[in-house]
């Protein structure tokens, strides 16, 4: 029997050997960087919607609140101080306590209802960082922040290597703990709810309580997402870039890579942000090498292209491709089941009562 690859090990690994073709410093780590973050924001976002079937448009909102909790429990303006590893992860804590706070009274809606409700509660979010100047300094964002310290050795911004290490290290963690909880009774309560709702309230397993957990495990997970894209930045930056095109973002990694499957949103934030990082500003400074490219021709500049590539990548994705690029069937997680696998087909006797 031929043995199944893993391909999270590939994934690491190949992250892992990456730095070796490359120098010290430059674009591949700035890329990978971004890349590595929105990874985390993606398995945050596939706890609730891939495993637990709940849309939310809301992830910016609890990657926010993560990197806005961080810098606040770690900025000198600020009394309290506790240092890089306390302030990430309480701000993972602070997260979760925002997931359930939104959860509560929202999680007996579903579909499109939840969507609007995360969408609304992301933008109030928004409006929220903005306006209590007091302690989010509005549009000034909050720093300067701490750097990690390892041993007494710190990580200054200028180490590339160092940082794309250590986001290598923490999305392994990450990666390690979700895949736990997916294998676990509270990650096959998940799937069930996913797949039945009714049938796993008959069997036992309660609905609200379970996605509720869903929901505050994902947050928490994306809160420290945002806190990582704060500590690069030494800032929380302003707010609008928290936006809801974060949001989608997410979604995006999620369905590329492949709904459910942990692999699968690795690869996705792979794609999509390494689209956008990677492969425009190549193609943008190829155009200009050969003058092909001139601010007073918008169509000439790639970078204003990425929206549509995003939606024809998206388009392309759910034509040829529609469970993803790698979805949890090539990862040995759990597919979900085609929409009409739970009805009976037509003719057939349910218990002696007829066709």
């Amino acid at each position: 029997m031929r043995a199944r690859v893993n391909p999270i090990l590939i994934f690491f690994a190949v992250a892992a050997a990456l730095p070796m073709f490359f120098g010290a410093t430059g674009l591949f780590y700035d890329a990978f960087q971004s890349i590595f973050v929105f990874a985390l924001v993606g398995l945050g976002l596939n706890i609730i919607t891939g495993f637990t079937g709940m849309l939310n448009l809301g992830m910016a909102a609890f990657m926010a609140i993560g990197a806005y909790g961080f810098a606040i429990l770690t900025c000198d303006i600020y009394p309290f101080q506790v240092g890089f590893w306390w302030g990430l992860l309480l701000s993972g804590a602070i997260g979760a306590l925002a997931g359930f706070l939104l959860g509560a009274p929202t999680l007996g809606l579903s579909g499109d209802y939840l969507a609007i409700v995360t969408m609304g509660f992301g933008e109030i979010t928004l409006d929220v960082l903005k306006n209590l100047e007091v302690i989010t300094k509005g549009t000034q964002g909050i720093n300067p922040l701490p750097r990690p310290t390892i041993g007494g050795w710190t990580i200054e911004l200028q180490d590339e290597r160092s940082w794309y290490y250590l986001l290598l290290l923490i999305l392994a963690v990450a990666v390690l703990l979700v895949r736990r909880l997916e294998r676990s009774r509270t990650g096959r309560a998940w799937l069930s709810i996913r797949e039945d709702a009714l049938a796993s309230q008959c069997m036992g397993i309660p609905p609200k309580r379970t996605r509720m957990i869903a929901f505050a495990t994902g947050s928490a997970v994306a809160a420290i997402g945002g806190a990582l894209f704060a500590a690069l930045l030494s800032s929380t930056g302003e707010p609008n870039s928290y936006d809801f095109q974060v949001s989608i973002l997410a979604l995006c990694i999620i369905i590329v890579g492949g709904m459910g499957s942990i692999a699968g949103t690795l690869v996705g934030a792979v794609v999509m942000v390494g689209m956008n990082a990677i492969v425009l500003v190549k193609l943008a400074d190829w155009f200009g090498s050969r003058e092909q490219s001139s601010s007073s021709n918008v169509l000439a500049s790639p970078n204003n292209w990425k929206y549509l590539i995003f939606g024809l990548a998206l388009i392309l994705v759910v034509r040829l491709k529609p469970e993803g690029l790698l979805p949890p069937r090539l990862e040995g997680g759990t597919p979900a089941l085609p929409p009409d696998a739970s009805k009976p087909k037509s003719g057939v006797s349910i218990g002696g009562g007829g066709a």
